[in-house]
């Protein structure tokens, strides 16, 4: 059984509304209703995992837990990478263990997320504290041809991860944040700090 491979770009969406009625209109069906995620990223002292370009990242998806490990991503027109999760049942305890092994939160990052699928692949629908933003995965080629009927030119492709997104964004509003959270990125707006 080979290693499951994640095939994706994401793109900055204006109009939510506007997405869904063409998603729609696709014959894309929502399957999972707009829900909050939080993600913490995990690294040894040293950032090691993050020097190699691989992540692990412990999610709470509504009241689903996901532990997942990506390696090093092949950037092209795509992203591409080996990636492989599994459901965790108590994920304070995942968190208990992994800090156990002398792994430690290093980022943390939130957002809604709604997914929508056309049984070929998915499409998911990211309100950020940065923006929102869509993602597109699948089949190399089915990506192109999704986006092209969503409006997503070849240009809008982004094959960014969401942390160095949010590290483009504080550079660009000089926000003092230092994680890309709704509460973090608000305070810290709001304080002028």
């Amino acid at each position: 059984m080979g290693a499951p491979k994640e095939v994706e770009i994401k793109f900055r969406i204006s109009d939510i509304p506007s997405l869904s009625r063409r998603l729609r209109s696709a014959k894309f069906r929502l399957i999972t209703p707009r829900t909050h995620e939080l993600n913490v990223l995990y690294d040894w002292p040293g950032q090691i995992l993050r020097k190699q370009g691989e992540l692990l990242r412990l999610r709470k998806y509504g009241n689903l837990w996901i532990f997942t490990h990506k390696a090093k991503s092949v950037l092209g027109k795509h992203k591409s990478r080996i990636e492989n999760e599994t459901k965790v049942v108590d994920g304070q305890r995942m968190d208990m263990i992994l800090r156990a092994m002398g792994l430690k939160p290093t980022f943390r990052y939130e957002k809604f997320r709604a997914e929508w699928s056309d049984g070929k692949g998915h499409v998911v629908v990211d309100e950020t504290p940065i923006g929102n933003f869509g993602e597109i995965e699948g089949p190399p080629r089915w990506i192109d041809s999704t986006a092209s009927q969503l409006g997503v030119s070849r240009a809008d492709y982004i094959t960014l991860s969401y942390a160095p997104l949010f590290l483009a964004w504080k550079k660009q509003t000089g926000s003092p944040a230092r994680e890309m959270t709704f509460s973090e990125t608000k305070k810290r707006k709001r304080s002028g700090i």
